[in-house]
């Protein structure tokens, strides 16, 4: 393909993406293909000569789309946004055209003097500490590839501190704290780590959030056990619930040796999968709290494309002790003066992608005010969907909802009362194991509601004009419902209570038609 061909192509290219997006509301939420369908039109050896581009162009959009789950269709409502801005598009393509593995800051200069500054725009719209910022010299902030990414990073440099520091700790002592809501990317970094992970149990009257005297309790019993503790991952916004760690609780924990002398737990790793702009949010978010690290996701609810997770660190030494590997060459005179930053020694790999691009073409398209009106659009989307929730007796929220995100399920008062039960069905506010939760006989149990909740999400599930995710709160089966692609509107969020209400409506009339045989059965079988 020659310059004039890439550009005719590009152009068949750039329409097919409009019509894709013209169509998208029209789509099928998610695609009804089996596993393996790919196989059976895709040869199993590439070819021996070349092919057609507009051959290749339109196999992709016969064989490639329909097997693709549509993120930004406006009923989307699964796991979490994954924000996709025609501005984002046209960076990457622009990135692409100048592949660049921009490792250090000698091989293009451009790519990361424009990471260092779009950092800092974004630490200025989350209201970071100064700490944060690059032009601190202090600490500052990166582009990762995902979460996960970050928050291995993080780790990784945390573990790196406390080694040491405490050069006598064997690394089989060595715990990771996360709570039983933290997102999996905890779990995932002690298992590539080889060390222990402690998901510390949170209740439902805290709302799921860490407490203090939760983390207390852990760090004294793995402490008197030998065991040692070296970094917490803290959330803003968890997954399953969009819980928020009391933050101004667990910032100072202290750790008490058997020697008797104190310390304060080394490493902190803060997660905000949201922009928290809003008031009540960043009211927590306390510039005095010592966290050593934040990543955040701007390729969710940040509008910017898969993939770009940011991550800040108020001292950028912990990352660089942990990282720097320099071999001859990879030196270069402007790295050993320490006049920039060479970023391959602030995450994991060498090479990395030019995602700064991005960020900048987003933030100047849509300045900090079209961000705020963004988020706030998808909370008042999320408060209208909580006000038609009410408006049924069929469902009800098992958690206080969080900024975009709702979890429900089937509510207990839709349902004829059972002859009898012997464990609370109600979440909200509550702990499943508590004495003080005895139900009353005629209130269904819990094991029958998470089965009539697992019964719905099954029939949404089936559905191609709707997408949600599961999840599960302290034994109490839940669906999640998240808002956040730019396309949804108030008539998607009516439409998709509707399409819930009718699918509860039929799993709560079979399952009524069933209680009602067994009360036959059962008077049958007595009379009998």
């Amino acid at each position: 393909m020659d310059i004039e061909e890439f550009r005719k192509a590009g152009y068949a290219a750039i329409d097919r993406i409009c019509d894709y997006y013209y169509s998208l509301s029209s789509l099928p939420v998610k695609p009804s293909v089996a596993p393996g369908y790919l196989s059976k039109h895709i040869p199993p050896a590439l070819p021996q000569t070349s092919e057609p581009f507009n051959e290749i162009l339109d196999d992709y959009t016969k064989l490639i789309l329909p097997g693709l789950t549509h993120w930004q269709h406006p009923s989307f409502f699964g796991f979490f946004p994954t924000a996709c801005t025609f501005q984002g598009i046209i960076a990457d393509l622009l990135t692409s055209s100048t592949s660049n593995p921009g490792f250090n800051w000698a091989v293009s200069p451009a790519c990361t003097e424009l990471e260092v500054l779009m950092m800092d725009w974004a630490a200025g719209l989350l209201g970071l500490h100064k700490d944060f910022f690059n032009s601190s010299k202090k600490g500052g902030g990166t582009i990762q590839t995902t979460a996960s990414d970050s928050a291995l990073t993080a780790v990784v440099a945390a573990r790196s501190l406390y080694a040491r520091t405490h050069p006598e700790v064997p690394h089989e002592s060595l715990v990771i704290y996360a709570t039983t809501q933290t997102h999996s990317l905890g779990l995932k970094a002690g298992k590539i780590l080889g060390l222990s992970v402690r998901s510390i149990e949170v209740d439902a009257n805290d709302g799921y959030a860490l407490r203090g005297k939760a983390l207390r309790a852990a760090l004294d019993e793995d402490l008197k056990n030998g065991l040692h503790p070296f970094i917490l991952i803290a959330t803003v916004g968890t997954t399953s619930s969009g819980a928020v760690d009391n933050l101004p609780e667990i910032k100072e924990p202290k750790i008490t040796p058997p020697s008797g002398s104190t310390s304060t737990l080394p490493g902190r790793v803060l997660l905000s999968p949201v922009l928290n702009i809003e008031k009540n949010y960043t009211t927590q978010r306390s510039t005095k709290l010592p966290h050593r690290s934040a990543p955040t996701f701007t390729r969710q609810w940040g509008l910017v494309n898969f993939d770009c997770s940011t991550l800040w660190v108020r001292d950028r030494t912990l990352l660089t002790e942990a990282l720097d590997i320099t071999p001859p060459f990879l030196r270069s005179k402007e790295g050993d003066s320490g006049l920039v930053i060479d970023y391959r020694n602030w995450h994991l790999s060498l090479g990395r992608r030019f995602r700064s691009l991005k960020l900048w073409f987003v933030f100047r398209s849509y300045g900090a005010e079209g961000f705020r009106d963004y988020i706030r659009r998808c909370i008042d989307l999320n408060t209208t969907f909580q006000a038609k929730l009410t408006e049924t007796t069929l469902l009800e929220l098992v958690t206080t909802p969080s900024l975009s995100l709702s979890v429900f399920r089937i509510s207990p008062n839709a349902l004829p009362p059972p002859a009898s039960s012997t464990t609370s069905s109600s979440p909200i506010n509550s702990s499943t194991t508590s004495p003080t939760n005895s139900s009353p006989s005629n209130e269904p149990t819990l094991e029958t509601m998470n089965e009539l909740t697992k019964s719905l999400y099954s029939r949404l599930s089936a559905r191609s004009d709707i997408l949600l995710t599961q999840t599960v709160l302290n034994g109490v089966f839940c669906i999640r419902f998240a808002v956040g692609s730019e396309r949804t509107r108030v008539e998607d969020i009516n439409k998709a209570v509707g399409v819930m209400v009718e699918e509860a409506e039929v799993v709560i009339r079979e399952w009524s038609k069933n209680v009602d045989l067994d009360s036959t059965l059962t008077v049958n079988g007595r009379m009998g």
